[in-house]
């Protein structure tokens, strides 16, 4: 890029303004989808409540001394808050789901067939809805812990632990109010299921081949 080619000064602090005003907003719209207050934020950061109450208003510059805990407390990247352009980076970034309460970061990308997802959770007590509907769902845990109700068992899944079920069955899963959950989820819209490719068994040094 040659100089001609950079913005002017001005252009370059109309930009920077632009960002920080959308700040505020940004943090209050994810805290709400969070379904966070300001005390419970405040305790997860040490930030003042009236603190973060001016950041959400736009009363307050944010810092990074003061978005890194929001950060780190919601469990999302830093330029989610900032709203920050892409640079020049040529892997694909999946643009986060908020549904729920739950975020949900897309894995695959082609219609139909399994379908792939990040799935981050914060800490509450919802009441389990079980629903039924077409379809296969494989879960796998990757830190916190998962509560599944499947029919008529209700378990608690650990990171590293993993289950399968047909959607068909009443079902639901999330938090268990002890803290966040993040885990993977595989769904087949049609009935697909994951299928595993093992190592074959190897014959017993005792055993004949051609037996």
């Amino acid at each position: 890029m040659t100089d001609d080619q950079r913005p002017a000064p001005a252009q370059d602090e109309d930009r920077t303004g632009d960002v920080l005003a959308g700040v505020g907003p940004r943090l209050r719209t994810l805290r709400k989808e969070r379904g966070s207050t300001l005390a419970e934020l405040s305790a997860a950061t040490g930030i003042s409540v009236s603190t973060l109450s001016r950041l959400e208003s736009g009363q307050r510059k944010p810092s990074l001394e003061l978005l890194l805990p929001i950060a780190r407390a919601h469990q999302v990247p830093l330029d989610e808050l900032v709203g920050a352009p892409p640079v020049g980076d040529p892997r694909i970034r999946a643009k986060p789901i908020h549904r729920g309460g739950r975020t949900m970061f897309p894995l695959t990308r082609q219609p139909g067939g399994l379908q792939a997802y990040k799935v981050v959770e914060p800490a509450r007590s919802p009441d389990p809805e079980p629903r039924t509907h077409e379809g296969y769902e494989w879960l796998y845990v990757l830190s916190g812990r998962l509560r599944l109700v499947l029919g008529e068992h209700d378990v608690v899944l650990t990171a590293g632990e993993a289950a399968e079920f047909d959607t068909r069955l009443p079902h639901w899963f999330g938090s268990t109010g002890e803290g966040p959950v993040e885990f993977l989820s595989l769904f087949g819209p049609q009935g697909e299921r994951m299928h595993v490719r093992a190592r074959p068994t190897r014959p017993r040094a005792d055993t004949d081949p051609d037996d």
